[in-house]
């Protein structure tokens, strides 16, 4: 799987003339449908065209939100505190998943979309309890969990979560198809590399990336993400559209710095002082 779309974003196309779309769904309308081993050889090929293709474009469209942000805007260094903060996004972010899946399965049941409802169900499955784990990550960083995700709700988090609800309960709800496909792929980009800075800032002995593992290119998104792609390259060409728009518009979320700005080490301090656990009590 390639990792470059975010480097060449330049070049990133989200366009109306659905070049890519028009390609990859061309080779699902002219499968062969004989029996004979060498035509299932082609349609192996097709499929993996069809599949190629997909991806691409949803991949652009992720570029392409990357490319329209284009802000100078960083996010504060990493520090110990702020990963605690990191954390607390990351419960926030995903408390909801597994009832939102859920709901959007009945929805693709009742009109009539099996896969889709199988799909969503089966992410409803996967995401089950992730929020338990950034619970822990944050109780084992010496504080009391849960009263830190009431003291901090990061509005990253919230816009992300709300954007993930008006996709499920819109008249058809395949936007949360791109939304998961999004989310899923940007987190392939933090690998084992990534997870061991964070380690190496943390204090010895502490387990504090349970739910990064889980969400990065050494967890299970990957699969994940592969799977999306097989479901949304059976679509008709404005499904596609449709889910690559949601792509957009989710990484776009992600790429956007909070207008009121980044808190500081010192006001999370402030914060997270009196939320102190003994540390006989801390998980480590």
């Amino acid at each position: 799987m390639r990792n470059d779309f975010l480097i060449n974003t330049e070049s990133a196309c989200f366009v109306p003339n659905e070049t890519v779309i028009k390609t990859a769904n061309s080779t699902q309308r002219h499968r062969p449908t004989s029996a004979k081993s060498g035509d299932r050889s082609v349609s192996k090929i097709s499929d993996a065209e069809s599949i190629a293709q997909t991806q691409k474009l949803l991949d652009r469209a992720i570029a392409y939100a990357w490319h329209t942000v284009k802000s100078d805007r960083r996010p504060p260094k990493l520090t110990r505190t702020r990963w605690v903060w990191r954390m607390a996004g990351a419960y926030h972010s995903s408390r909801h998943t597994s009832r939102l899946m859920e709901e959007a399965a009945q929805r693709f049941a009742a009109s009539g979309r099996t896969s889709l409802a199988e799909w969503a169900k089966q992410k409803a499955r996967e995401e089950a309890g992730h929020d338990r784990l950034a619970l822990l990550d944050i109780q084992s960083m010496g504080y009391e969990a849960e009263g830190v995700v009431q003291a901090l709700v990061p509005s990253a988090a919230t816009a992300v979560v709300d954007y993930f609800t008006q996709s499920v309960q819109a008249i058809d709800p395949i936007g949360c198809v791109g939304h998961s496909y999004a989310s899923e792929r940007l987190g392939t980009f933090q690998g084992e590399e990534y997870i061991q800075s964070v380690e190496a800032l943390l204090p010895q002995g502490t387990h504090a990336t349970r739910w990064l593992r889980i969400h990065s290119g050494v967890g299970a998104e990957v699969n994940h993400i592969e799977e999306t792609v097989e479901i949304v390259a059976e679509m008709a060409p404005e499904e596609c559209m449709r889910v690559a728009r949601a792509c957009y518009e989710t990484a776009l979320l992600r790429f956007t710095s909070p207008k009121e700005g980044y808190i500081s080490d010192e006001e999370l301090q402030n914060v997270l002082k009196p939320l102190k656990l003994n540390p006989y009590l801390a998980e480590n």
